[in-house]
């Protein structure tokens, strides 16, 4: 059997995102301005910083004004201000816009910026290696490390040249262990090992579950006639009824436009195709006008958070914190949570850097919570914390209203004087027969495209002889429970082609997982009705490759 290799730091940081860039950017200010060394490393299971992120985006900077205060003068690629901001009610064939009278003033886009998250990371991946933090993509943390007394001692990277079968290929690598005095992990949504912590610590006893949405994007070059830069747009209603949910349109730079259709994953009905919804989306006047004459350049999809404050778990444990979307700050009515992400990283670098001062490793580090209840992260989810379950629970109608005018109090001061639970989303699915069939078009390869070929735009590759990383516990679910209660509803939820039904015809249906597909949105993770699918890291470097998303 191999040895691991190991290396020690200070601060190791699984995940190249907002969050733990910021962080890293923070550790190394801090070191500098005390004339300290502090060693900070980040490993990014992406082949490049940015190859898996994808938002919308529109990008709140009150947390870079406060890390990088002159970003304007370091050709950061926020350059296209917010110049236009719309919400438009939809139905099958008309436009409502609501007027901005009617929204809270946090949600009017002023001084914000639209552009692609993946380039920002890479801008902060910039920065951080300026300051000497040590960035290693392509490389996935696959394993937790622990000390006797059981404080969190670091991660290990997955072992590379591992067959299909589990056996070592001729360019088999072990993975390399990484040892801190303190572990972040800002995996993201659902990441794989944070999911472990809150399991193995109990991060979640005291908050309600985390709601998720899945976010689906395009990336479109248009006629430069139609495209006004900084124009934003929201939608809600149709085509969906009584789901959560609605699209987004942004013009960004170069003639660019950045759209996508998000849908809470509490959905009942088994028959919903969050990626037809997308396509049939697109085929609105209003957004096929825009559309018409244009290319489509790039496709990708994750999940985002949506439980609000309500659903923020314990942050700490003994050895690390979560940050970022491991945790879930994302602000859902804005629709916006790298702001919020880098500000926790930030926070968190501050009380590690205070705890290594004093010569502390391994223990809690309760002022990073304690910071964070009284920023202005707390604040502003705490103002709109009833906002997606008013919606989830009472539909777009009435459930908007009264969401509104919870808003509107809170951040006046007062608010309705409870805070709204949540349910997990995997629960709550009807039966295939109760259930009402959705008739989706086909698409016309002009505006609606099929979902393979989106898949092909995504850059995504796995190296094929792998273990497959999408493992079943229990392999009879898919078809003694999933296929005859819910019809598969894994063929229509993954917005890659992973998961069919094959062997139909013949009478002896199975399920096939194509793990080649994956863009890592970890949907199934999340929506499997018994929970039976379980997400874990490949290979560093296969997934996705968002040259701009």
């Amino acid at each position: 059997m191999s040895t691991r290799e190991s290396m020690a730091y200070d601060v190791v940081i699984v995940g190249a995102g907002p969050a733990g860039l910021a962080a890293a950017i923070r550790l190394k200010q801090l070191a500098a301005e005390a004339g300290r060394e502090i060693g900070v490393c980040v490993l990014e299971k992406g082949s490049e910083v940015g190859a898996h992120i994808l938002s919308g985006a529109v990008v709140d900077p009150i947390a870079l004004d406060e890390l990088l205060p002159d970003w304007r003068e370091l050709d950061s690629p926020l350059t296209v201000p917010v110049t236009e901001n719309h919400h438009w009610i939809l139905t099958a064939k008309r436009q409502f816009s609501m007027p901005h009278i009617a929204m809270p003033g946090f949600m009017h886009n002023k001084g914000t910026y639209t552009l692609s998250l993946g380039n920002l990371c890479r801008w902060l991946a910039g920065q951080a290696e300026n300051l000497g933090v040590e960035i290693f993509p392509g490389f996935a943390a696959a394993e937790i490390l622990y000390n006797e007394d059981g404080s969190v001692k670091g991660v290990a990277t997955g072992d590379m040249g591992i067959s299909r079968e589990g056996e070592h290929k001729p360019d088999y690598q072990p993975g390399m262990e990484l040892h801190a005095r303190y572990t972040f992990f800002a995996e993201g949504v659902r990441g794989h090992l944070s999911k472990m912590l809150k399991a193995h610590f109990d991060l979640e006893a005291d908050c309600q579950p985390q709601t998720y949405a899945i976010g689906i994007k395009e990336l479109w070059d248009i006629d430069p006639d139609k495209h006004v830069p900084g124009r934003v747009i929201h939608t809600q209603g149709w085509p969906l009824t009584d789901e959560v949910g609605g699209g987004f349109l942004y013009h960004q730079a170069n003639n660019q436009v950045a759209l996508g259709f998000v849908v809470g994953l509490g959905y009942k009905n088994p028959h919903l195709y969050p990626f037809e919804e997308f396509q049939r989306w697109k085929q609105h006047p209003k957004i096929r006008e825009i559309l018409e004459g244009g290319r489509r350049v790039s496709y990708g999809a994750r999940a985002i958070n949506e439980g609000g404050w309500q659903a923020v778990p314990k942050l700490v444990f003994p050895g690390g914190a979560l940050i970022g979307c491991s945790a879930g700050f994302v602000n859902v009515p804005r629709i916006k949570g790298s702001h919020t992400a880098m500000k926790s990283g930030m926070l968190a670098a501050e009380a590690a850097f205070d705890a290594i001062v004093a010569d502390r490793t391994g223990d809690e580090l309760a002022a990073y919570p304690d910071a964070l209840e009284n920023s202005w992260i707390a604040k502003e989810l705490k103002i709109v914390r009833n906002a997606e379950p008013f919606i989830a629970k009472l539909g777009p109608v009435a459930g908007t209203l009264l969401a509104g005018i919870d808003m509107w109090m809170r951040n006046l001061g007062i608010g309705l004087p409870f805070t709204l639970k949540h349910h997990k989303d995997n629960e709550g699915m009807w039966r295939q027969d109760v259930a009402p069939k959705i008739d989706y078009p086909k698409p016309d390869g002009v505006i609606s495209f099929d979902r393979l070929s989106s898949v092909f735009l995504s850059n995504t590759n796995h190296e094929e002889d792998q273990p497959v990383h999408l493992q079943l516990k229990d392999p009879s679910v898919p078809i003694d429970i999933n296929l005859p209660w819910y019809d598969a509803p894994e063929q229509r939820y993954c917005p890659a082609g992973v998961y069919e039904i094959v062997g139909r015809d013949e009478g002896e249906p199975r399920l096939q997982i194509n793990a080649q597909n994956c863009v890592h949105c970890k949907t199934c993770d999340i929506k499997d009705p018994t929970q039976n699918i379980n997400w874990v890291t490949p290979e560093g470097g296969g997934g996705p490759n968002y040259p701009n998303m």
